[in-house]
Parts: structure tokens; sequence; C-alpha cells
């Protein structure tokens, strides 16, 4: 696979090829198997993401905690707000809807990570819901995606623990823009320049959940994190550029998550965690689940 989003944007315009092929091809030879048996795959992995939305969405989900559940369906169900029954609407209530799920325990795909898993499946499927794009491109979409993480990982990281939320809900942004870009059409340039501008958006992004446990506020910043995406697939599309290249962004989160202080690492030390609100909810939920152990 790529060690860089520049290389891969070369060789796709060299041979005139869209980014997904490009991934694809190299996936193939990097595993020894046909690129059918990938499509299959990521077939297979977006069943499992769209169970996931259709579950969360029930509404009747909690965590053990209690902290977080049944969001996804009152966002669903509301009339109210200024992009009630949008796009932009239903992305959000899916990517709640994923991580309602996998904060109950439910089956997700980790996207890159179980923290960021809501929004690449939000994105990608409540995109081509609205634009009535069949699950072929979408399953072209995921190859991007992988793409793009795949460098992300590479260059930099997708741990919590190791370079904050940015590392994940920021890494499942750009890999949600980059691969949304090309579904609805954009150039293997404009892919580069979605990764960029949803990256440079989440730059810095703690990971402070609440008790340690993937609930608040991660379940939350996955709706921001998909919104962060939109916007950088509409600037890309409409052809904005970002000055700093996609790789060098990519970089920086790294460099950032290094130099990040532990207690913003998924410690619990830091962040919303260490409020007074979250330090009283995080001693009260977690004797509940001991309770309930």
């Amino acid at each position: 696979m790529y060690r860089s989003l520049h290389e891969a944007i070369a060789v796709a315009e060299r041979e005139g090829k869209p980014l997904h092929q490009i991934a694809l091809e190299a996936e193939a030879l990097d595993q020894g198997r046909p690129i059918a048996e990938i499509r299959d795959a990521l077939r297979r992995a977006l069943v499992v993401m769209r169970g996931a939305i259709e579950r969360g969405l029930v509404g009747d989900l909690y965590s053990n905690s209690g902290l977080v559940g049944g969001d996804a369906a009152k966002l669903q169900r509301s009339t109210a707000g200024a992009v009630a029954g949008s796009p932009f609407r239903d992305v959000l209530t899916r990517a709640l809807a994923v991580q309602e799920v996998n904060a109950a325990m439910g089956v997700i795909v980790a996207a890159p990570t179980a923290g960021g898993a809501g929004v690449l499946p939000a994105v990608l499927t409540g995109l081509a819901a609205s634009r009535g794009i069949d699950d072929e491109a979408l399953v072209d979409a995921l190859a991007t995606a992988g793409l793009i993480g795949a460098v992300v990982a590479d260059r930099a990281s997708l741990s919590g623990a190791e370079g904050g939320c940015q590392a994940e809900t920021g890494a499942a942004a750009g890999m949600a823009a980059g691969a949304a870009t090309e579904m609805l059409g954009g150039t293997p340039k404009q892919v580069g320049h979605a990764v960029a501008l949803a990256q440079q958006g989440t730059l810095g992004l703690v990971c402070d959940p609440l008790g340690g446990l993937v609930e608040l506020p991660c379940v939350f910043r996955n709706a921001t994190g998909s919104a962060i995406a939109l916007a950088a697939i509409e600037m890309a599309l409409a052809g904005v550029e970002f000055k700093i290249p996609a790789d060098e962004v990519i970089d920086t989160m790294g460099q950032i998550g290094r130099e990040m202080d532990v207690r913003y690492r998924e410690t619990a030390g830091g962040g919303l965690a260490a409020t007074p609100t979250g330090r009283r909810l995080t001693k009260e939920r977690l004797v509940q689940i001991k309770r309930g152990s």
C-alpha cells in the first residue's frame, strides 16, 4: 500500500485511473489475492455498517453506564433545527446510530477504529442514499477510504492513546471526506484536498472519554466529525484547494499527537473527563456498572 497520498494521486493521474482502482491494485499485490476477493470483503463490511445504522436508529440501545443512547432516533424524529430533513441531518443521525451501537457492545466496523467508527459509514451511506448511488460505487469508496487510512496509519497514527481523538475521529473524517469526494465525481487531486481540509479541522483534538469508556464525548464527536467531513467535501468539489498537502497535514497530526500531554490521550485524566461533572458522572456510572456485573 502507498505511504503517501501524493504518490497515489500521481499514479492515478498518470495511469488515468480512479484512486479506488489504484488502492485495490496495491492491496491485491500486497495481500496476494484477487481484487474480486477484496471487493467481496468490502461488501461484507458495508453490510455490517448498514446493519449498525439500522440497529442504532431503533432507539432502544443504551450503554451499560447509561451515559449514551437513544439520541440517534431522537435526532431522526425531530423536525426542529435549520437542517431538518436534509442529507446533512441524515448523516449526523447515522453517525450517532453507529456509535450508540458500539457503546452498547453491538457489532460495528472499526473504520478506522471503534471510537471513530460512525463517521465513514454515515457520510458514505448517507450521501449515497441522497444521490441514488449504488452499492458498487460505495464499495469503490470504501477502497479509497482504506487507502487514505493506511497512509494515516503509516505516517501518523490511528490510535487515541497515541495521538488523541485527532487520530481516530479526525482520521475518520479525512477518510470519509476523501472517499465521498471521489464517489461524488471528484478528481484524485480533489480527493487529496478533501483529506487535507478535513484533517486540518481536527488537528489537536483530544481524546478525553469519561471513565475511559468509549461513550462520552466519543459518540457525539462522530457526529461533529461527520460535519467536518461534509464541509471538506463541499469545498473540495467546489475547487477549493488547501495549500498544505494532505501528507503534510497528516504528518503534522502525528507530530502533535507525539507531543500531546498524556492527559489528553485516552487516559481520562484531562479534558471533559476531568471536569467536575465529568468526574461525578464517572464515579456514579462506574459504580452502577459494578453493581450490575
